[in-house]
């Protein structure tokens, strides 16, 4: 925006931070927007439209834009951007920056020039308009298309620049190196990081530790830094991608028992299992039985605890492969619905994420629900494969963000439609909920 958001965004986040309902007066008057006597009038006019703009909206906005200018790459929906050449509410440039990132094989932009910011309320508004219907019949003329393709791996190519060290003399290896040095030393005050360096910073126990929210640590210092840790940005949305999950989970239950058909969970990759055994018990209404699954001993052992300490009787708890497709198609009884949270963000390629859909498709009845996570991107990826590890031999924790469009090709490739999507505030962790077909 010509507000010069980046200069100002600082001091805003400051004043957010000390008066978190404070406000902005906006500049933003009819004139700038259009050359529309009657609109210039109408949107003056208008009681409904207030100058003054909450900072957190104003500071959100400005996140918002930056991801998803970040992420422009993963949009591969035909796409068209009508720009007027006189705005002065948002910068030309940056518009630009975002169409030529676009991923879309078929974009256009065009530029109007002396339109002001509202491009469909100017004079000339019939120009754009013809735009747009000309695109939009184009778009649909060929049919919707096959729709069944797997999307380019977006984020692969991240991905592999993390997995190569920096050269010797950057100053991000230097600050990333410092910043290693202090979570090994200092940072072991707070029971999480403690806990992270020890199982793994992607492990069961962290994840069970993360959504505990429980600061921890060595005298008042080591829990301020546990509270820090665990207010980061990506353990913020594990929890929120957990309410999700519970409400989704919950909400094909009921589903499932509205059909008068029965409910039967398959977890294959559970860790211990809480957010199944949380939805089981808010739901004591509906019958259901859950079968659990974790590649590590340790995590079923923890798991089947928790499950006795809840007095769960109906649930199972056994080691298994999450990618082994045989194993699982063999799962008795045959579930109705399936869970898999967590687990496909941690691989890069597609090839054991299709292996495992496809045991789980084997093994669902026909009907039956899929409700599946996903990382479209994290505002911390680099830090985290620069710095922690994963609970695999104490490797690099190098995660590939798959897009959303490429996550549900693979899914809908398995044989299941989607339904429905919930994500965080930050756009980093989905939750979907999907059907297998007849």
């Amino acid at each position: 925006m010509r507000l010069y958001l980046p200069f100002a965004i600082p001091a805003l986040r400051l004043l957010q931070r000390i008066r978190p309902k404070s406000f902005v007066t906006s500049y933003v008057k009819g004139r700038l927007l259009t050359r529309d006597a009657r609109r210039k009038a109408d949107y003056d006019s208008d009681p409904l439209i207030t100058q003054a703009i909450a900072v957190n909206i104003l500071v959100g906005l400005y996140d918002t834009a930056t991801r998803l200018m970040a992420d422009a790459a993963a949009i591969t929906t035909p796409t068209l951007m009508l720009t007027s050449g006189a705005d002065w509410v948002v910068k030309q440039p940056a518009q630009q920056e975002f169409f030529d990132a676009l991923g879309a094989p078929v974009k256009e932009m065009h530029i109007f020039p002396g339109f002001l910011h509202d491009t469909f309320g100017e004079k000339d508004r019939h120009l754009p308009i013809a735009e747009a219907r000309r695109f939009i019949l184009d778009s649909f003329a060929g049919g919707p298309g096959e729709g069944d393709a797997v999307p380019g791996p977006h984020g692969r190519e991240g991905y592999e620049a993390l997995k190569k060290p920096l050269p010797l003399l950057s100053p991000k290896r230097l600050v990333f190196a410092l910043t290693g040095m202090a979570m090994k030393t200092v940072g072991r005050l707070g029971e999480g990081i403690r806990l992270g360096w020890r199982e793994g910073f992607d492990s069961g126990a962290m994840l069970d530790y993360v959504y505990h929210n429980e600061a921890r640590g060595v005298m008042a210092l080591g829990r301020a830094i546990d509270r820090m840790f665990l207010e980061s940005p990506g353990w913020r949305g594990i929890r929120t991608r957990k309410r999700n999950l519970g409400a989704m989970l919950t909400g094909a239950m009921r589903r499932l028992a509205a059909e008068g058909r029965p409910v039967r969970i398959l977890d294959i990759a559970a860790g211990h299992g809480r957010y199944v055994l949380d939805s089981l018990a808010a739901t004591p209404d509906i019958p259901a039985t859950a079968l659990l699954r974790d590649w590590s001993a340790e995590n079923v052992a923890a798991g089947g605890a928790l499950a006795a300490e809840l007095k769960m009787a109906g649930v199972r708890l056994e080691t298994g492969d999450a990618f082994d497709a045989e194993s699982i198609a063999l799962v008795q009884p045959r579930p109705t619905l399936a869970v898999v949270s967590g687990l496909y963000e941690l691989y890069p390629d597609n090839a054991p994420v299709r292996a495992s859909l496809l045991g789980i498709a084997c093994a669902m009845e026909a009907g039956g629900y899929l409700v599946y996570t996903n990382q479209p991107w994290h505002p911390q990826q680099e830090l985290i494969a620069r710095v922690l590890t994963s609970h695999r031999g104490g490797e690099a924790w190098v995660m590939r963000c798959r897009s959303q469009a490429e996550m549900d090709a693979l899914v809908r490739e398995a044989g299941f439609e989607k339904i429905a999507t919930e994500i965080d505030e930050a756009g980093i962790f989905s939750v979907c909920l999907a059907r297998k077909r007849a």
